[in-house]
């Protein structure tokens, strides 16, 4: 057994990209406790949401909403078109532009991951005062620019 490596002065557990990613992996946990809410990964979850929230969005405006490139977006659209989640329109003043709504299986698996998404919220939250979360996710904010 070889000398103990040299401190390096950068602790994993005062990182904060391993901070981050443990409470992710810890959200996705709480998320998926009752079981994947209609088959949703989290991408699909947040395509769903912001569609609900736009109400009719162009996959490539959705795609940007959701901050996922034009190759991610247009696989996480096929596989919730598929399920039947999404109804596909062509604009009526463009006819060459493909205009996405949530269909209304979409709306009904997306009130169900909802619900969850604000138990797994709650549960991971739960040891900040009113204040701390506010702060939390205003300094989340920041870091996202």
């Amino acid at each position: 057994m070889g000398p103990p490596a040299p401190s390096s002065g950068y602790s994993l557990d005062e990182s904060v990209g391993h901070l981050l990613r443990r409470a992710h992996q810890r959200h996705a946990s709480l998320f998926q406790d009752r079981g994947a809410i209609g088959g949703l990964t989290s991408t699909q979850f947040a395509t769903l949401l912001k569609l609900g929230e736009l109400g009719r969005a162009t996959q490539n405006a959705l795609g940007r909403a959701v901050a996922l490139d034009p190759a991610t977006i247009q696989g996480v659209v096929a596989r919730l078109r598929d399920r039947g989640l999404l109804d596909v329109a062509r604009d009526p003043l463009d006819r060459r532009t493909v205009v996405l709504s949530l269909a209304p299986a979409g709306e009904t698996v997306l009130a169900e991951a909802v619900a969850q998404g604000r138990r797994a919220n709650e549960q991971l939250l739960a040891p900040l005062a009113p204040e701390e979360r506010r702060m939390l996710i205003r300094l989340l904010r920041r870091l996202l620019g």
